[in-house]
């Protein structure tokens, strides 16, 4: 028996690069099949943001029949929106601010352009235009973030803004797979926490961070709408098997999403809202550590029965954290905080 065959640590990432060739073959094979049938890119578009300066701006470029716009779907069950064919290497033209760039869809069909704003009215965009061959021009939105140092808010959505319950492996699947926005449960409070902290702020600067797909942001936006979340950018991820992981790398996803707000808008001092539930304690802890002035506060809702029976309030790395069972445990812990 040769060597790579008795060691686990070098036949998974031959199986792994086996798998992902495979898979990636199979997309090739069926996007060529639907092209044939008359199918054509489209766009999907995702909440971006930008100041005066520079724009993030964020869509998918999917495969779909040249009558239908895939954006426009509505009401149905959640694992249906994960049944899309991504089209990457796709030119898609981006309009921010009288700014016009190209870009080009990633792997996953995922477009993730920053625009240089050089005819900038000394305002934030407050949308994006995209264009494609064959297809309308599509309107990204943007959210405006203010000038100069203000607060913002960097928001998980699993278990903290609705109920995943990620303790319950078979209940959480039920709930990501057939639910819909109108059917999922909100955390209580939490909407109005998140208001509190960015109330008086001008235009608010709030950032939703989730390990859920990109083919669930239509459903994410909708309940963070209909249950009074403020309005603000979804980060999202992609499922799919990649050339070096069989599954999407959710501590990562979070992690490089706060460097990359961190660099993208180094004026806003944030509060981070998470959970215990996966690893948002200790990703946030790391990043106050490395970013203490980046940091105002951060929020812990806790899944699990407190130990101390009571809501907690500790200092990590000179940062306030809060701890509580959900929105109206942790509001007045939170101001208290922000006061000091």
């Amino acid at each position: 028996m040769s060597s790579s065959l008795r060691s686990p640590g070098t036949s998974r990432p031959k199986l792994l690069t086996v798998t992902y060739v495979v898979v990636t073959g199979a997309r090739k094979w069926l996007a060529r099949g639907l092209t044939q049938l008359g199918w054509r890119p489209a766009l999907l578009p995702y909440s971006g943001y930008a100041d005066a300066q520079q724009g993030r701006v964020l869509a998918r470029v999917v495969l779909a029949p040249a009558s239908v716009d895939p954006a426009a779907r509505r009401g149905i069950a959640a694992w249906r929106r994960l049944l899309t064919v991504e089209r990457p290497d796709v030119e898609v033209e981006v309009e921010l601010g009288g700014t016009t760039t190209t870009a080009i869809s990633d792997e996953q069909g995922l477009v993730d352009v920053s625009v240089a704003l050089e005819h900038s009215s000394g305002s934030a965009p407050e949308d994006a235009v995209l264009r494609l061959p064959g297809r309308a021009p599509t309107r990204v939105p943007i959210h405006a973030v203010a000038g100069g140092s203000h607060r913002g808010v960097v928001c998980d959505i699993d278990d903290t803004v609705w109920v995943t319950g990620m303790s319950n492996p078979l209940a959480a699947a039920r709930r990501t797979f057939f639910g819909r926005s109108a059917t999922r449960k909100a955390v209580p409070g939490m909407a109005e926490l998140v208001q509190d902290v960015v109330r008086g702020q001008g235009q608010p600067t709030v950032v939703y961070v989730s390990n859920g797909p990109w083919n669930f942001a239509g459903i994410a936006s909708r309940f963070l709408q209909r249950n009074g979340f403020p309005a603000g950018t979804l980060l999202m991820t992609d499922w799919g098997i990649t050339p070096t992981h069989w599954f999407r790398d959710g501590k990562e996803h979070k992690r490089s999403s706060l460097l990359r707000l961190r660099e993208d808008l180094p004026d806003v001092s944030w509060v981070l809202i998470g959970d215990d539930g996966e690893h948002d304690p200790e990703l946030y802890s790391a990043f106050a550590r490395d970013h203490r002035d980046a940091v105002a506060a951060i929020a812990i809702r806790e899944v699990q029965e407190s130990t101390s029976g009571r809501e907690q309030v500790t200092l990590v790395h000179g940062v306030p954290v809060v701890r509580g069972r959900d929105g109206n445990a942790l509001l007045p812990l939170l101001r208290r905080a922000l006061e000091q």
